[in-house]
């Protein structure tokens, strides 16, 4: 007769969770440190970083919602099926892509139109060397880093937005 604890008896989903979890992570773990490095292109194309900053840096000048219209595209491609750029498949005859289907279907162009506007300018710069992929990927990054450049700080202060507001209405209608 096997032994059971009857802690263990009240938590059996919680457990199988946690273990899903360690091995989900340990999974993970494993495969990025064996696929994914920072100096990737540093020799294939060194500039890769730079032209995406610069064509990002300008579409962000000219809007800031188009830093957060790459963000979410980023979004949108790595939760469907993980960061593949499969986001930016247009239909075949044969196979519907991504670009056109859910919650893609419908929204503005002018997101896909500024990463075919990066891989153009990435691949006159290093041809058929950087994937779709990383440049979403780096746009993403470039497209938080124009619009909040300074993420590592944490804003604090002694007045809530709330009495700013009532401040601001004050000053406005007095």
């Amino acid at each position: 007769m096997a032994v059971v604890f009857p802690a263990l008896r009240a938590r059996p989903l919680l457990l199988a969770a946690a273990a899903a979890v360690a091995l989900l992570v340990g999974a993970l773990a494993r495969g990025a440190d064996a696929q994914l490095s920072a100096g990737f292109y540093s020799a294939s194309c060194p500039t890769v970083h730079s032209v995406v900053r610069q064509v990002m840096s300008q579409a962000v000048m000219n809007n800031t919602r188009n830093g957060a219209a790459v963000l979410r595209l980023f979004f949108h491609d790595c939760f469907v099926n993980g960061c593949d750029a499969s986001l930016l498949l247009d239909d075949t005859p044969t196979t519907p892509g991504e670009k056109g289907a859910g919650p893609n279907a419908g929204g503005s162009t002018f997101d896909f139109d500024l990463i075919d506007t990066i891989k153009t300018q990435v691949e006159a710069a290093c041809p058929a060397t950087v994937s779709c992929a990383d440049i979403l990927a780096l746009a993403a990054r470039d497209s938080v880093n124009l619009v909040r450049p300074s993420l590592s700080h944490c804003l604090s202060g002694l007045y809530s937005k709330a009495t700013r507001l009532e401040l601001t209405r004050a000053r406005t209608h007095a």
